[in-house]
């Protein structure tokens, strides 16, 4: 067995830790970050607000020293944590090996956000191969249930637990990103969806004004409207170049969220599309990324027939920063 002192600190390292107590979680933690400050190494903690209290607490002035950010909001949306939390900050420090604390999955997540939690945890491999940072994601084992440890086991390729460190040997990202390749159930109300044709000859101002008129009389209104319509004009655009064949804009309303739809023939083939910021100067391969930064949360499912992106905007959330 690996002790804690002798983690590596050098090349890609993703560890699952898992922890019972504040204070193994503190312990374990700590001893991570003022490791990578003693060493000269940029270090960002992104969890729950609560586990950041925890922290900054324990650090003490070495707080001042971590880039500390609430995952609650940050990641609020699984889709986003990648793009705007993980890459934002490694490409930040590219020149230095960069250690990260990030824990996207907490007690308080539901059942509809979790299969992207888990899938993120599995496209944090493909998505830092090759690069010098060491991301570390804690897991409470005393709150979570034995399948989200499970899963824990098939996206990490170490496991770091009670000081010891040791390879998972379960470890196959991709049957996670598989198994939560899934649809979503049909709105419990059918009749009450709202549904618009795509097909080449659609103005994307229709789907814009589609989605603003469905999203106040379902009750959406302000700046969480103009982002509806701009999730609905980039699901559309996307749609309509990358789909043959015609496909579906439907919008309703769950218990707590105004759903955006679309559907078509085209099959995504990159797990990883919208999810890698784009270079300075792109001009396309932005539709995915930004649905991704507007929307509280993003779902897919694409098999040989198609593709659906379900965005979820929640009626009593403010909007993503």
């Amino acid at each position: 067995m690996t002790t804690t002192a002798t983690r590596p600190t050098t090349g890609f390292v993703h560890p699952a830790l898992f922890y019972r107590t504040d204070q193994e979680y503190t312990d374990s933690l700590v001893q991570f970050i003022t490791e990578g400050l003693a060493l000269g190494q940029p270090v960002a903690v992104a969890v729950p607000e609560s586990r950041l209290r925890l922290l900054r607490e324990a650090l003490g002035d070495a707080a001042a020293d971590v880039t500390l950010i609430n995952m609650e909001q940050a990641g609020r949306n699984p889709g986003r944590i990648i793009p705007t939390v993980l890459r934002r900050f490694a490409d930040d420090h590219a020149d230095t090996h960069v250690r990260i604390i990030g824990e996207p999955i907490w007690a308080g997540r539901s059942e509809l956000e979790y299969p992207a939690c888990a899938q993120h945890e599995a496209l944090i491999n493909l998505a830092f191969a090759g690069r010098d940072v060491t991301i570390v994601c804690p897991y409470d084992l005393s709150a979570l249930d034995d399948r989200v440890v499970d899963d824990a086991l098939l996206t990490h390729p170490v496991v770091w637990e009670g000081g010891r460190s040791y390879p998972s040997d379960k470890y196959a990202p991709e049957a996670i990103v598989a198994r939560y390749n899934e649809p979503l159930d049909e709105p419990d109300k059918p009749g009450d969806v709202a549904v618009l044709p795509i097909s080449k000859s659609i103005r994307l101002r229709d789907a814009r004004k589609f989605a603003g008129e469905h999203a106040e009389r379902l009750g959406l209104l302000g700046d969480r409207m103009a982002d509806l319509q701009l999730i609905a004009t980039e699901l559309v655009a996307n749609s309509i170049r990358h789909a043959d064949g015609e496909g579906e804009l439907r919008i309703w309303r769950d218990a707590n969220h105004l759903v955006c739809e679309v559907s078509d023939s085209g099959r995504l083939t990159d797990p990883l599309a919208g999810r890698i910021p784009a270079d300075p100067g792109q001009l396309n391969g932005r539709g995915l990324l930004l649905v991704n930064q507007m929307a509280d949360l993003v779902r897919t499912h694409t098999d040989e027939h198609g593709t659906t992106v379900y965005a979820f905007i929640a009626l009593d959330a403010p909007p993503l920063n």
